[in-house]
């Protein structure tokens, strides 16, 4: 074994650098002035809460499609269009116990005429008097509503005003539920206090293990808290302008609440260590923004730019879903380097007071867990290489399989009247009639006489496979359109309905209307649902790219070493698979599904992979970069390429391993949630965080970095002048490695096979 570079030991207390960086001097100054900090802190806590609460918005998941045909289809119909065919449809159902509706048509006809009176909306269809509106035992009828606008978005109070026009039916014995959107804005308003506390409790236990005391594992969690308070309302002010998913609240709970905790348990933990080794707690606490706050930055910067990258997809509700994620993490990451540094400052050397067990701190020598755990990698990295590989392999071949689509009404719980009246329609009409298609063909630019492609285009549709109904088609009033309704075989969430959508597009209308020279569309709720799904599997691969992309010129920039930022990348392609594959085998495979509150499988949610992507790849990113800075301070501190993976293993194994253990309590805690959607995220983000830390930090990277030796830290030189320098750890490391270590007492094996590491 060729020697590694020595050292020499450095003093116990070491003077602050005379030039010490921004980040240093802003640590400092938080500590010292802590009361002006956190007071600012309250000020914009308060004033962002009071005004959410006075112009704060709503959430809703409404999108738009412009350019596809679904979205040209819906245009000519609010151009052309009847009061039957404008607006936004949602159903009203009604179903008799005992006898059929006709029996009760005197209370029908009087709620159809007081749900006319309501404002906002456009008509009203009697199911009485509507061909097909009334089921063929006659016991359950669709009353159809047309808004003037999304009735999601509308006031919950507006409600009460439906709730009082079909009084009487349900007074006459007829139940009566909500579907559409209109059962959307009826559902319970989801709450995740629940889970958020379950977050906070698991973290409370897992930072008084870590820390061993209430001062300071209580840090972390008032830091992250307040930052995730004040992001949550500026969120909400920002919903006020621009439309937000139902999700994106959710969403940016899990984020902003797990990485909040995660940033400032990384810095508080190195100013523990440095504590040790400075007598001033403000300079303990400028050092460790100097070093564990520059990877903060760049951890957040990582996250952020993930979830900005979900605007490639070109789909604004996709985007501003990561926005929502990303303002979280933003402002949490805020909250970590300027509030943690200034409660550091007040708690001063008190930060193990109120113990509940003695204080566990960085290891001090080779003897420790983890330098053994490492070496025991390092004497055989290729086996821990391919087993650590074959285990996400196989979590990953259900990925294979997944099929997206759109979680519908049928799989909310049974309490919600959304899906209540799914249930009374498909079992009274057929499955299909929850996902109907309405057929628009453009006769505008046409000599084409309406009733003579009427007969043609209704018999097409019939002959098409997977039709069960076809209304005949109607003209609009000015006679540029033809408009049918469409009932599929089966039900929106069936792959054969999105075939029978492009059958529809792609063979029937064009051979039907060729020779007229007159366009076909296919839209309505299901059609832009399905075209929502197929505009995002065509830009995942952009997602893919630009987030790779961009992250991997990250980290090239921080670390200056190309085999280091290629490894990162492609290890974290591979834990996203194994992600994906977990959530396709329990929700869409059905496997264990019963045990989240999910009674039938469903497709996986057509946006859920793509959120999942830039979420999982800036998360990875984020230990990836508290992993990777302590092993580059040891290289750089050593030249040892095995010594130094050891150092940084066991330097931050402990405190990765209880962020992981809090954002994975985090993320599972929303599996509580009734939106299957968030299910599905909450399963798919806790699972890839239990893999990154455990397979990925402690078997994939560490073997790797044992088998790529020095050329873990190669840069060609003309890439170096070419990369700005951005140092994640400072320009003054701490020491990483304690005095006198034995470097081959640690490495027999390649001591004696003279590797020279």
């Amino acid at each position: 074994m060729t020697d590694a570079p020595q050292t020499s030991p450095e003093p116990h207390h070491r003077e602050a650098p005379s030039d010490v960086g921004r980040l240093h001097r802003l640590g400092r100054w938080c500590a010292r002035r802590p009361w002006w900090v956190i007071t600012a802190w309250l000020l914009v806590l308060l004033t962002a809460l009071s005004a959410d609460r006075a112009w704060g918005g709503t959430y809703d998941d409404d999108f738009a499609l412009p350019g596809t045909a679904v979205q040209t289809g819906a245009d000519l119909l609010d151009a052309h269009g009847s009061d039957q065919m404008r607006g936004t449809a949602s159903q009203i159902v009604l179903h008799a116990d005992a006898g059929s509706l006709d029996a009760h048509r005197d209370a029908v006809g009087t709620a159809v005429a007081e749900l006319k009176e309501l404002p906002e909306v456009v008509s009203v269809a009697d199911p009485l008097s509507t061909p097909g509106a009334v089921s063929a035992d006659g016991t359950t009828g669709i009353v159809t509503v047309r808004f003037t606008e999304n009735p999601a978005r509308f006031e919950t109070s507006y409600l009460d005003g439906v709730d009082d026009a079909v009084h009487g039916l349900r007074a006459d014995g007829v139940d009566v539920e909500y579907g559409g959107p209109l059962g959307q804005l009826a559902r319970p308003k989801a709450e995740d206090r629940l889970s958020e506390v379950i977050g906070l409790a698991t973290a409370v236990v897992v930072l008084l293990a870590g820390f061993g005391s209430l001062a300071a594992a209580g840090l972390p969690l008032l830091t992250a808290v307040v930052g995730l308070l004040s992001g949550m309302a500026l969120l909400g002010l920002l919903a006020a302008t621009f439309t937000f998913g139902n999700a994106a609240p959710t969403l940016a709970t899990m984020m902003g609440l797990g990485v909040g905790i995660d940033y400032a348990l990384f810095l508080i933990t190195r100013h523990r260590r440095l504590l040790r080794d400075v007598d001033d707690p403000a300079e303990a606490a400028g050092r460790a923004m100097a070093t564990s706050g520059r990877a903060v930055i760049v951890a957040a910067a990582t996250v952020a730019l993930a979830l900005g990258g979900l605007y490639a997809s070109g789909v604004t509700f996709i985007g501003t879903l990561g926005v929502a994620a990303g303002l979280t993490v933003l402002v949490a990451a805020a909250a970590a380097l300027t509030l943690a540094p200034a409660l550091l400052g007040v708690i001063g050397r008190r930060i193990d007071r109120w113990r509940v067990r003695p204080p566990a701190d960085e290891p001090s020598g080779t003897a420790d867990t983890w330098h053994r755990w490492a070496a025991t990698v390092g004497r055989r990295p290729w086996l821990f290489l391919a087993v650590g590989t074959l285990v996400l392999a196989v979590l990953a071949i259900p990925a294979a399989a997944m099929r997206l689509g759109h979680v519908d009404s049928g799989a909310n719980p049974t309490d919600y009247t959304d899906r209540r009246a799914y249930d009374l329609i498909a079992d009274g009409f057929g499955p299909g009639t929850n996902g109907q298609f309405t057929i628009v063909a453009n006769l505008a630019d046409t000599h084409t006489d309406p009733a003579e492609l009427s007969g043609p285009l209704h018999d097409a549709l019939a002959a098409t496979p997977g039709i069960a109904h076809v209304t005949t088609p109607v003209t609009s009033k000015d006679g540029a359109l033809l408009i049918a309704t469409v009932t599929p075989d089966t039900g929106p969430q069936e792959e054969a309905t999105s075939d029978l959508m492009h059958r529809l597009e792609n063979e029937t209308l064009p051979d039907v209307l060729s020779d007229s020279g007159a366009q076909g569309y296919v839209t309505g709720v299901t059609a832009a649902q399905l075209a929502f799904r197929d505009v995002v599997v065509d830009r995942l691969p952009v997602i893919v790219t630009v987030v790779v992309a961009a992250s991997f010129l990250l980290l090239l920039t921080v670390f200056r070493s190309l085999l280091v930022a290629l490894k990162a990348a492609l290890l974290n392609l591979l834990s996203i698979a194994a992600a994906y594959g977990v959530v396709v085998a329990v929700f869409q495979w059905g496997w264990g599904s019963s045990l989240f509150g999910v009674d039938e499988p469903v497709p996986v949610e057509s946006y859920v992979p793509m959120m999942m992507f830039a979420i999982i790849f800036g998360l990875s990113m984020d230990y990836e970069v508290f992993l990777l800075s302590r092993i580059r301070e040891a290289w750089l501190h050593t030249k040892d390429n095995y010594l130094s993976v050891a150092t940084g293993l066991a330097g931050t194994a402990r405190v990765i391993t209880c962020a992981a253990l809090i954002m994975t309590s985090v993320f599972l805690a929303f599996l509580l949630s009734s939106n299957v959607v968030v299910k599905m995220l909450a399963l798919g983000l806790g699972v890839s965080v239990v893999i990154d830390a455990t397979v990925v930090r402690l078997i994939l990277v560490p073997s790797t970095m044992y088998l790529l030796g020095r050329a873990n830290w190669w840069l060609p030189r003309w890439l170096d002048r070419l990369l700005p320098h951005l140092d994640p750890e400072g320009p003054t490391p701490t020491a990483p490695l304690p005095p006198h270590v034995d470097v081959d007492a640690v490495f027999p094996a390649q001591a004696a096979s003279g590797d020279s590491r």
